[in-house]
């Protein structure tokens, strides 16, 4: 058994097979999973776990060379945006519109679905390679 780090075991697994600028989506409980596409549920309930617990354990766990957001969190959820912008603070970001954000889905390696009940509080996750 892990003594530390992601339990899931699905998590865990996907982490460890991400190659260099493969995507992973962390997503709230409304962004609709494109088919193909495998979704990790951990929903719970409205808002358990949030999409910010989700991101911060694997932001520990996983090398990210750039943050995909829809620019509407920009507008119609500012504590989300300035949660990403902080969190990522330093690390590429790209803004794009939650239509061409869900056509950038269609690509992820999985989708996290969180409770996570607020608006566009999704991200796409780049990741990057760890030397040395």
């Amino acid at each position: 058994m892990k003594k530390h780090g992601i339990l899931n075991s699905h998590i865990s697994k996907i982490l460890s097979d991400l190659g260099h600028t493969d995507y992973i989506v962390v997503a709230d409980i409304g962004l609709p999973i494109p088919s193909g596409v495998p979704k990790i549920d951990l929903a719970l309930t409205y808002g358990i776990p949030a999409f910010q617990q989700v991101v911060d354990l694997i932001a520990d766990d996983m090398v990210i060379e750039k943050v995909i957001l829809a620019e509407e969190i920009r507008t119609d959820n500012v504590p989300q945006a300035n949660y990403m912008e902080k969190k990522f603070l330093g690390t590429p970001m790209e803004w794009c519109t939650h239509e061409k954000f869900k056509e950038l889905s269609r690509h992820a390696k999985v989708i996290i679905r969180t409770g996570e009940a607020t608006p566009y509080a999704n991200c796409i996750l780049q990741a990057g390679v760890h030397f040395g």
